[in-house]
């Protein structure tokens, strides 16, 4: 038996011995749908506490942030809480109007486990607000730090004057009345390049949602099995970021289990499929707060425009420049099949799959794939350019270029000379092209984790995902059995992107 198989059967087993019931995750913390249990569902501010304060303002995709300091006892501070509310749902939640831009929070001072928390802060009335990038605010705030990034709230005693503040902050007009996708502030991304570092949080949501895609129409078949399998495969060694990386290997190792290869075949497939499908469920590929309900790079200025297209985009090109040689060929099937198979619209996944038919030979470089698939997104745009001229169905505010434009990479274009592949009414220079995606794609799409000091030494995503007051105690053992579990299955991805690299091209392909 191989190697593969007997770290297959390492993690399933480890897997099993540490789940509470059959079919279940192993859970470390139990949260509800709010981050403090009781809250009413209605509150849109998300309540912290001294347990997981730093976690939550260092891993929100949010540019600032507030944290209002009350007590629960303070009849100020509860006549308050309707204002902060109203100013709260214009920011927070899936449903918010100007999502990603203010996270607002609330801490209770009176509960005994924040008191260290409110001390350092200062706090010295109720309720006390203070505003800031949400990184800073683990390091504290006191009034002699004359160089804080943190600032202490002075007018916002009512939800107008709150919004006023925040408005003249970030020099925005939002109002209280506003209503969702009215994006007059979006900011063009055609020229900084540093915008794409927000697509980390897009590029997350993007393989939350195509996951729940696949669940919601039952796209698990038996002749669609293999090719899932295989995209899984690919994001454990390649996805940018490490929760989805582990998410995708934790369904990997019980996919045996879940999905048998003679499911199908069974009188009673459609009840074992409505069961996989519903165990499938309680696997969160990307962490248990994504799918967040929104786009950060990938907001459209409509509500039908940009969003999962984009953020699948850019999950792609990321695992593009990634990869090694020996791998290219496997990644650029496992794309192909997984948008062939899963990909919702049917016209545009007949026409990538026209594209991945057009290649005639393997690919034995990832700078290959990588241009590959570079040019295929641009002949997309480019029949959706022609698409947008006629019917105007496109994003006003986004319209479909060639890309990258001369504004993002200058050395990318040729000043005179013929044309070139990649857009019709360009002449490229493929190997600055290829230099620019690595860059744009690879160290700047992951750098406001980098910033905010989510990665770990090796460059990877190292994010604590479950910061809860709700934490149950994990045995000994079972955090054993765990780690062990990311070792093996590490093992297994290193291995399997050895077999990829050593395994020869074939002589002909179809």
């Amino acid at each position: 038996m191989s190697l593969v198989h007997w770290i297959l059967i390492l993690n399933l087993w480890i897997l099993k011995a540490t789940s509470l019931q059959a079919g279940s995750r192993v859970v470390l913390r139990e949260i509800g749908h709010n981050i403090v249990g009781g809250s009413d569902p209605k509150d849109y501010a998300v309540e912290l506490n001294a347990t997981n304060f730093d976690a939550v303002l260092k891993d929100t995709p949010a540019t600032y942030a507030i944290v209002e300091f009350f007590a629960h006892w303070c009849p100020a501070c509860r006549n308050y809480k309707h204002h902060y509310e109203n100013v709260a749902k214009l920011f927070n939640g899936p449903n918010a109007v100007h999502p990603g831009i203010v996270l607002m929070t609330r801490v209770d001072c009176a509960l005994k486990i924040n008191s260290k928390l409110c001390d350092k802060f200062s706090v010295s009335h109720y309720p006390m607000l203070f505003w800031g990038p949400p990184t800073k605010f683990p390091a504290g705030w006191s009034s002699n730090q004359a160089k804080s990034k943190l600032h202490v709230i002075d007018d916002g005693r009512t939800a107008e004057r709150l919004l006023n503040w925040i408005n003249k902050q970030i020099g925005s007009s939002y109002g209280l009345e506003d209503e969702k996708f009215e994006n007059e502030h979006l900011s063009s991304n055609i020229s900084d390049p540093g915008q794409i570092a927000q697509a980390v949080y897009d590029v997350e949501e993007a393989t939350a949602t195509a996951f729940d895609i696949i669940l919601e129409h039952k796209m698990i078949k038996s002749e669609t099995r293999a090719p899932l399998i295989k995209f899984l495969q690919l994001l454990v060694a390649h996805h940018p970021s490490r929760r989805c990386r582990k998410g995708s290997a934790e369904v990997l190792v019980n996919f045996d289990d879940l999905c048998p290869l003679d499911m199908w075949s069974s009188d009673k497939h459609d009840v074992d499929t409505s069961n996989m499908i519903g165990v499938l469920r309680n696997f969160h590929i990307c962490g248990k707060d994504v799918p967040r309900g929104y786009w950060m790079f990938c907001r459209g200025s409509k509500n039908d425009t940009r969003g999962f297209s984009c953020g699948l985009w850019v999950l792609m090109h990321s695992l593009s420049v990634r990869i090694e040689d020996g791998e290219s060929q496997t990644a650029f099937t496992s794309i192909c099949d997984f948008i062939h198979n899963f990909f919702i619209c049917q016209e545009c996944r007949q026409h990538f799959y026209e594209m991945c038919s057009s290649v005639k030979s393997p690919f034995t470089k990832a700078r290959d794939f990588a241009l590959w698939l570079w040019s295929a997104h641009n002949e997309v745009n480019e029949r959706l350019m022609k698409e947008e001229a006629s019917l105007k169905p496109g994003d006003p505010k986004f319209p479909k270029i060639i890309w990258p434009p001369k504004q993002l990479c200058p050395s990318c274009h040729h000043s005179q000379g013929p044309k070139d592949k990649g857009g019709s009414q360009i002449n490229w220079k493929r190997d600055e092209v290829f230099k620019f995606l690595i860059s744009y794609y690879g160290n700047t799409l992951v750098s406001l984790y980098k910033e905010k000091g989510l990665l770990g030494g090796d460059g990877t995503t190292d994010i604590l995902e479950d910061s809860s007051t709700n934490a149950v105690v994990v045995p000994v053992g079972a955090a054993l059995a765990i780690a062990l579990a990311s070792c093996a299955f590490g093992a297994l991805a290193c291995y399997w992107r050895s077999q990829q690299k050593n395994r020869k091209p074939r002589r002909s392909w179809s």
